[in-house]
C-alpha cells in the first residue's frame, strides 16, 4: 500500500491497526477538503467565461462538491469516485458548450477543467488502492473523460495536445499511485523478511542454548553424580560396620552426616539436571526458608554449632527470592564449616519494611587471618545470587581479626 495509506505490514496488533486506520481517515478528510476548496475556487474563476444560468451554475458546483467529498470515502470506493470525477469532467465540458454558450473555435484546450484537482487525486487513489481490472477500468474512464472534455470544444484541437493532457491528468497520477503501492509492498516484504530472519536467529540461539545445557547436564551427571552416589553408598556401609565397633558412636555420627549430605547433594543435583534439561521443576522441589531447621541439623551433625535468630516480622517472600535467601544461608554455614575455627556460627535474619538483611558471623581460622582478602568461590556465589535481586553484599574480618562477617541485603517490594 502507499505510504500513509496502507497497512504497516508489521502485525503490531489491533491497537496499531486502529491507530493507522484513524490516521488514514483524518488524512483522507483533509485531502478531500483541500481538493474541494481548490476545485471550487477554480470553478468560480472560470465560470465567468460562460453565460451559465444560475440553476446550472449551482448544479455544477454541487456536482463538484459531491465528487470531491467522495475522496474522503473508503479506499474500496476509489473506482466509483474515479468514474464520478470523469463524469463531472465530461458534464462540465458539455454544459460549457450547450448551456454556457462556449464558442467553438480553434486552439488547444478551449474548455477549462473545472475539477482538475479532484481528477488528479482520484487517479492517484485508483492506482494506489485498486487491483488489476478495477484499476485499469478506472484509468480508462479517467482518460476517456479527459479526452472527451477536449474534443467537445471543437474539431480543431491538436491530437498531440489531447494525448499530453490525458497523460498528465490521468495516466501519470495513476502510475504514481501504482508505484507507491509497489514501493510500500516492497518495504513491507523487507520488514517481514528481517523479522523472519531475526525470529529464525532467536530460534537457532535457543536451540544452541538448549543443546549446550543438555551437554552440561550430561557432563554433570557423568562427572559428579556417580561420585556423590558412591560417597553415599560407602558412607552407609561404613556406618553399618561402625555400629559393631566398640566406642564407634562418634564415627557413626560423622558417617551419618556424610551420608545425609551426599543424599541432599544428589537431590539438589537432580533438580539442577532437570532444569538444564528443560524439565519444569516439581512444586516445592526447591528448599526455602522453611527448610532452615533441616539445614541447621545437617551442619550441627557435621560438627558446627549454628544458631539462627530472626528480628522483625517475617514477610512472605517471592518463591525465587525465598530460594535465593536459603541458598545464601546455606553457603554462609558451609563456609563457616570449611574455613572457620569451630565455635558457634551466628546467622541473623532482619526483616525491615523495604529490605531483608542476612548476617553471618563465625570465628576465623588462624590460616585464614593471614590472607583475609583471598577470594573464595562460595563468596563469589553469594555475591552473584544477591546481585540478581539488585541487593548488596559485604564480607571480611571484623576489627578484632578473629571473626569473619558476611552481610547481604535483599530489597523487598514495599507493597
Amino acid at each position: 500500500m502507499p505510504d500513509g495509506e496502507g497497512h504497516d505490514g508489521r502485525g503490531a496488533g489491533p491497537v496499531r491497526i486502529r491507530d493507522v486506520s484513524g490516521s488514514l481517515t483524518r488524512q483522507a478528510i483533509v485531502i478531500a477538503a483541500v481538493t474541494l476548496m481548490v476545485d471550487c475556487l477554480s470553478f468560480s474563476f472560470n465560470a465567468g467565461s460562460f453565460s451559465y444560468p444560475v440553476g446550472w451554475r449551482w448544479a455544477m458546483l454541487t456536482a463538484i462538491v459531491v465528487v470531491d467529498a467522495g475522496l474522503a470515502s473508503a479506499p474500496r470506493l476509489s473506482g466509483v469516485v474515479a468514474v464520478a470525477q470523469a463524469a463531472v469532467t465530461v458534464g462540465g465540458a458539455w454544459m460549457a458548450v450547450t448551456v454556457g454558450g462556449a464558442a467553438l473555435h480553434a486552439g488547444p484546450n478551449p474548455l477549462p477543467l473545472l475539477n482538475n484537482a479532484g481528477l488528479l487525486i482520484s487517479a492517484y487513489r485508483a492506482g494506489a488502492w485498486l487491483n488489476q481490472w478495477p484499476a485499469v477500468v478506472s484509468l480508462v474512464c479517467l482518460a476517456t473523460g479527459t479526452v472527451a472534455r477536449q474534443t467537445l470544444g471543437g474539431a480543431h484541437v491538436e491530437p498531440g495536445r489531447i494525448l499530453v493532457t490525458a497523460m498528465a491528468d490521468a495516466v501519470l497520477p495513476w502510475l504514481v499511485g501504482r508505484y507507491t503501492t509497489a514501493r510500500r509492498a516492497y518495504i513491507a516484504e523487507l520488514e517481514q523478511r528481517s523479522e523472519r530472519e531475526q525470529r529464525e536467529a532467536r530460534q537457532a540461539l535457543s536451540a544452541a542454548i538448549a543443546e549446550e545445557r543438555s551437554s552440561i547436564a550430561r557432563d554433570l551427571h557423568d562427572v559428579i553424580s556417580h561420585h556423590v552416589s558412591a560417597i553415599g553408598v560407602h558412607a552407609g556401609v561404613a556406618r553399618l560396620r561402625a555400629t559393631a565397633v566398640p566406642d564407634g558412636q562418634d564415627l557413626t555420627k560423622s558417617l551419618i552426616a556424610v551420608e545425609t549430605s551426599s543424599r541432599a547433594a544428589m537431590l539438589d543435583l537432580r533438580r539442577l539436571l532437570d532444569i538444564l534439561h528443560g524439565d519444569p521443576p516439581e512444586e516445592d522441589s526447591q528448599p526455602g526458608l522453611d527448610n532452615i531447621p533441616e539445614l541447621l541439623d545437617a551442619v550441627r551433625a557435621a560438627g558446627l554449632r549454628a544458631r539462627v535468630t530472626v528480628h522483625g516480622v517475617p514477610s512472605r517472600l517471592p518463591e525465587s527470592l525465598d530460594i535465593a535467601v536459603y541458598r545464601v544461608v546455606q553457603e554462609m554455614l558451609t563456609n563457616a564449616l570449611r574455613h572457620g575455627a569451630g565455635g558457634v556460627a551466628e546467622v541473623e535474619l532482619r526483616y525491615d519494611p523495604a529490605s531483608l538483611t542476612v548476617t553471618a558471623s563465625n570465628p576465623l581460622a588462624a590460616e585464614t587471618r593471614v590472607r583475609p582478602d583471598s577470594p573464595h568461590r562460595g563468596l563469589q556465589g553469594i555475591r552473584s545470587r544477591v546481585t540478581m535481586f539488585k541487593g548488596r553484599t559485604s564480607y571480611g574480618p571484623a576489627p578484632d581479626s578473629r571473626t569473619w562477617i558476611t552481610t547481604v541485603t535483599f530489597p523487598l517490594d514495599p507493597s
